[in-house]
């Protein structure tokens, strides 16, 4: 364990080397100030504590606190708390009202090819390639509307959710919060800072997976045994679109083809989900090798799976079911012996060349088992 003063901690912040952080003897302290580190915050813990901050300006105050061995982690650590709990009021007075509003979307879906960007892809697709005054209105009415609100509703969706299950995390006693926004942080479990995630199963990984255990590949085999049943197979759909669009026709076809097709895919994808249970390094390596450079990082992620085994494409809808979840991060932290060096994480990230090191845990929430 390293002894650094805070400008010290404060390059490695700055610089994202998280694991230095972690393994300095007041590592810790410093990313917990570091979340209560605005003005008011400040002031409020000084003045209760009675830590005497006059004549240091404002940029210092979160240094001098740092070093003033006066102030103690339960001190830190019981202000957090309190902050939480009074944020937390008004969020459990207004979850039912949230919740409720929630249910109300029943489409999942991004709005054909925006993905992060609205503004790129409005250049791309409809600025710089649309001549015509009356075309681009007809589009900016038409598909690009259509794009635009399924960007904003799932964007609204996805906001709303991460909230309300970040508080279900902070809600338990082993959980600390942040009072502030603080990168790559969301909450500490037993003094170890994480980075939550809340994802699915990745559908690159699964069709690996089903390829080599010899499944094949999964729109194949559905064309093939689309081919079988005579049912109509479009050719107006991308791969992905397609895909779901003939697993529901499955679905709904009660003919004995139909219906062994549907319970072998579903077999195979659970055992793949419950290998990667069982076993979950790989799957943690895969998130982090497998990051976008522009949001690329290698702090500690707690990941947390969602997965519908009755209808996958429908796992998105396990965000707003708060009882369930509740349920199962709770006893998920209940359980939680800490064991430092299971938590440890290595991987390559291929596009930097480099090896990282970090913490990680994930949660499996199955639900239809």
């Amino acid at each position: 364990m390293t002894n650094l003063n805070f400008k010290q901690l404060d390059k490695l912040f700055r610089n994202n080397d998280f694991p230095n952080i972690e393994n300095d003897i007041r590592g810790i302290r410093f990313l917990k100030l570091r979340s209560m580190s605005r003005k008011e915050t400040m002031e409020e813990f000084c003045t209760l504590h009675a830590v005497n901050i006059v004549g240091i300006k404002l940029k210092d105050y979160f240094e001098a606190v740092f070093e003033n061995m006066k102030v103690t982690d339960d001190q830190i650590n019981d202000y957090i708390n309190s902050k939480y709990r009074q944020e937390r009021v008004e969020r459990i007075r207004n979850q039912d009202y949230l919740v409720d509003q929630l249910n109300r979307l029943q489409l999942f879906d991004w709005g054909g090819s925006f993905g992060n960007s609205l503004e790129k892809n409005i250049i791309n697709n409809y600025v710089k390639k649309i001549q015509s005054f009356d075309k681009i209105n007809e589009e900016i009415e038409g598909s690009l509307l259509s794009s635009m609100r399924g960007y904003t509703l799932n964007s609204w969706y996805n906001h709303w959710t991460s909230i309300i299950i970040e508080d279900l995390f902070k809600d338990h006693d082993s959980v600390l919060p942040t009072v502030g926004l603080v990168k790559k942080i969301d909450f500490f479990v037993n003094d170890i800072p994480f980075d939550l995630k809340v994802t699915y199963f990745p559908e690159q990984l699964l069709a690996d997976k089903l390829r080599d255990c010899g499944y094949g590949n999964e729109l194949t085999m559905l064309k093939k045994t689309c081919r079988i049943l005579n049912i109509f197979i479009p050719n107006d759909l991308n791969p992905r679109d397609l895909k779901l669009h003939l697993l529901n026709k499955m679905l709904e076809d009660q003919r004995p083809v139909a219906k062994q097709f549907v319970k072998e895919l579903r077999d195979e994808k659970r055992k793949i989900i419950a290998d990667a249970e069982n076993s979950p390094v790989e799957l943690k390596k895969w998130f982090y090798e497998n990051q976008g450079e522009a949001r690329f990082d290698a702090s500690n992620r707690f990941f947390l799976v969602l997965t519908d085994e009755t209808d996958m494409a429908s796992s998105w809808k396990l965000k707003r079911n708060i009882v369930f979840l509740q349920e199962k991060i709770h006893e998920h932290l209940d359980n939680l012996a800490m064991d430092i060096d299971s938590l440890d994480t290595e991987f390559y990230w291929a596009q930097g060349q480099k090896t990282y090191n970090c913490k990680s845990d994930i949660l499996f929430l199955k639900y239809g088992e």
